[in-house]
């Protein structure tokens, strides 16, 4: 099989990284995050303008319409409201409320994030407790959302209630467009482990119109769980980026640095550990392509088998590559100067994101035992 990016996918490729070395550079990423926002709205209006933000966005509405590969050739996608909640939207895309929405995602003039993970949930896509009682021309909505990434920079969120039924069931759920600023909805932000900002989300009684539901009454899981698996599969592209950034800093540190006369790196029991560390980024580099091809199938139960073995392959290996990054820098690569100590908080996170390693063996070990 042909795994060679398209002319039009390098060129895209070639443009954001081109943009990301000159303007978003190491000290700006410090003097974001020490902000307190975790974004920067120039940043992302720059990203629009290079057709990041439309890039899953479909070409009825204004956007590009290209898929997972295209996302796989940018390495570090922006995975919150560029991939999926543009995933998830575009599966509704002939509603009357979305359309327009994606137009305005695709021009970088707003930002949507999912809000459906909750406290007890624990990476199952079924437990929904928050509730949505209809009335006179809407909706009230009564819950909690936890770990809602980028929640206080989004204009608006997506949320998942549950019109019928109890937590844990399959059917019953129904997606709800949700201004931030509604009356009823709080947020408390935090930062996290690799410095970007995420949130609880609090609904009180927020009421909506009957307009602001984008599903059909009950039926919003399948469509919930094929936006999370593209964006599984951007986030297993975007740890093969970062972990090929993390293997050339750390060649060119062994190469720099001088003991006993000569650089470090000529030492072969330091080579060796860094030939590891290539072997373990190109075996996630294959299953990072395999997780990209297989996150669109309509075949749900193989998509999900494959991109778990994709999610632990590509977590042991970030893990691996981190670690020994870290030790071959010595004390100092864990310093926040270190620009590979980000590196390697941002894989920490990954690891965890969508589940983290021990779930979705088990997830996958169950599927091979059913017929």
């Amino acid at each position: 099989m042909d795994f060679e990016f398209t002319e039009e996918q390098r060129q895209l490729r070639e443009a954001v990284e081109g943009f990301l070395a000159k303007e978003y550079t190491f000290e700006r990423l410090r003097a974001i995050q020490r902000s307190g926002g975790g974004w920067d709205r120039a940043v992302w209006g720059s990203l629009a303008e290079l057709g990041v933000t439309a890039l899953n966005v479909p070409v009825s509405c204004g956007g590009l319409g290209f898929g997972p590969s295209e996302t796989l050739a940018l390495l570090e996608p922006v995975l919150t409201s560029a991939v999926i909640a543009t995933a998830l939207l575009r599966q509704y895309e002939t509603t009357a409320s979305v359309a327009p929405l994606l137009r305005a995602m695709a021009g970088g003039e707003r930002i949507v994030a999912l809000a459906h993970a909750e406290p007890r949930s624990r990476f199952d896509t079924r437990w929904v407790e928050t509730r949505a009682e209809p009335f006179a021309d809407g909706y009230t909505l009564t819950g909690q959302k936890s770990v809602v990434a980028h929640a206080g920079i989004a204009d608006t969120l997506i949320v998942s209630a549950r019109i019928r039924g109890a937590a844990g069931e399959e059917r019953g759920m129904a997606l709800f467009l949700v201004p931030r600023d509604a009356a009823g909805l709080r947020l408390a932000e935090f930062p996290t482990l690799d410095g970007q900002r995420a949130a609880e989300v609090y609904l009180t009684e927020v009421r909506v119109g009957s307009s602001a539901r984008v599903s059909g009454e009950g039926e919003a899981l399948p469509a919930i769980e094929a936006a999370l698996d593209v964006g599984l599969a951007a986030l297993c592209a975007e740890a093969v980026g970062i972990m090929e950034a993390v293997v050339k800093s750390t060649v060119d540190y062994l190469n720099t640095r001088q003991q006993f006369g000569q650089p470090i790196g000529r030492f072969q029991v330091l080579q060796h550990r860094v030939a590891d560390m290539v072997i373990h980024l190109e075996q996630a580099r294959s299953m990072s392509y395999l997780a990209a091809m297989r996150c669109t199938s309509c075949n749900a139960a193989e998509r999900r088998r494959e991109l778990s073995a994709a999610k632990v392959v590509i977590g042991d290996a970030a893990r691996f590559v981190g670690q020994q990054s870290i030790q071959l820098h010595g004390g100092m690569g864990m310093t926040d100067e270190m620009r590979v100590s980000h590196w390697f908080k941002r894989l920490t996170a990954i690891e965890m994101l969508f589940g983290d390693g021990d779930f979705h063996l088990q997830r996958y070990a169950e599927s091979m035992r059913s017929p």
